[in-house]
């Protein structure tokens, strides 16, 4: 295992450019997804996954990679951002998503790409390459999240709010004290009862507990759009109730030996409250190919400045190798 610290060197962000390309592909089961190309029409290609799950993708994934060396693909995974229906549970699962990005590379013509996520894209992305490793050249991944029980019980169940007391208070105040012992459910009945209104009256504080939690310099969530909240919080809720329809609790670790070889970058913040570093630490141990950025100065956030300058780093030594 290779661990560096960051160095003064810093690589900047890519201006962005806007998307050439844009549809919404019919992936059946009543789902519409929307999608994205940007950079070379032609070229060595990057399938970026949002994080969440539930938050769609932005404009500001585009800017860790060169547009003059990568064709980018960015998509809404189902019911979030521009995908339809908006905030729809109905078969949404996480094995519906990696068949989804299996069928926009069919789609497109893609033999492999490499995959870009953090956060639950890096979930998603682990997923993806243990399930196809023959269509995945390299992976570029931040603040490791492996979904199981452990890592849920540290945000969902009290360790991480004893950083953020005022946040985890605002965020538990909504649930009556006999429910608090399992807050993913408690939220997870409200988010999906039959009242809209309570729907959004829940998915604001869920939303503004990972907001307020993300930067290493906290930032206020302020106003949350409701739209936007409602979608987020019930699609998160719904993939951690059920655990992601993981086979095992530790199905991404145990499982490593199918992608081995396929290298890899691991960027993560040393004061990531969402994600801690062991894990990131504990994966790339099962991974040879694999090196990891630690980042002394961040927290979960994508747009850090020591998280940002790693993940342009990442994609530009990848870059170079897909052409040469």
């Amino acid at each position: 295992m290779n661990i560096r610290q960051r160095t003064p060197d810093e690589t900047r962000l890519y201006t962005p450019v806007e998307p050439h390309t844009r549809f919404h592909l019919d992936v059946g089961d009543g789902h519409s997804i929307y999608v994205e190309i940007s950079g070379l029409r032609q070229g060595p290609t990057a399938i970026v996954l949002h994080g969440g799950p539930g938050a769609g993708s932005s404009p500001f994934m585009r800017r860790f990679f060169d547009p003059e060396r990568w064709r980018v693909v960015m998509f809404d995974q189902r019911g979030a951002g521009r995908s339809r229906p908006h905030g729809g549970l109905e078969m949404n699962t996480t094995w519906h998503l990696v068949q989804d990005i299996e069928a926009i590379r069919a789609h497109l013509g893609v033999e492999s790409w490499l995959a870009f996520g953090g956060s639950w894209g890096s979930t998603l992305a682990l997923l993806y390459a243990q399930t196809h490793p023959g269509r995945v050249t390299g992976l570029v991944l931040r603040g490791i999240f492996t979904l199981t029980r452990r890592e849920l019980d540290w945000f969902y169940g009290g360790g991480a709010a004893r950083f953020f007391p005022e946040a985890w208070e605002d965020f538990i105040q909504p649930i009556p004290p006999t429910e608090r012992g399992d807050l993913i459910a408690a939220y997870h009945r409200r988010l999906t009862g039959p009242s809209e209104a309570e729907q959004l009256r829940f998915a604001r504080p869920w939303v503004r507990w990972e907001t307020a939690t993300a930067a290493l310099r906290p930032v206020n969530a302020g106003f949350v759009d409701g739209a936007y909240a409602r979608a987020f919080a019930r699609i998160e809720c719904h993939y951690f109730q059920h655990g992601g329809w993981l086979e095992d609790d530790r199905q991404i670790h145990t499982r490593m030996d199918r992608i081995a070889d396929v290298p890899g970058v691991v960027v993560q913040g040393r004061y990531d409250m969402i994600c801690p570093p062991a894990t990131a630490v504990e994966l790339v141990r099962a991974w040879p190919a694999a090196g990891l950025r630690i980042v002394d100065d961040a927290g979960h956030a994508l747009s850090e400045p020591g998280i940002s300058a790693e993940l342009v780093r990442a994609t530009n030594r990848f870059s170079m190798t897909a052409h040469d």
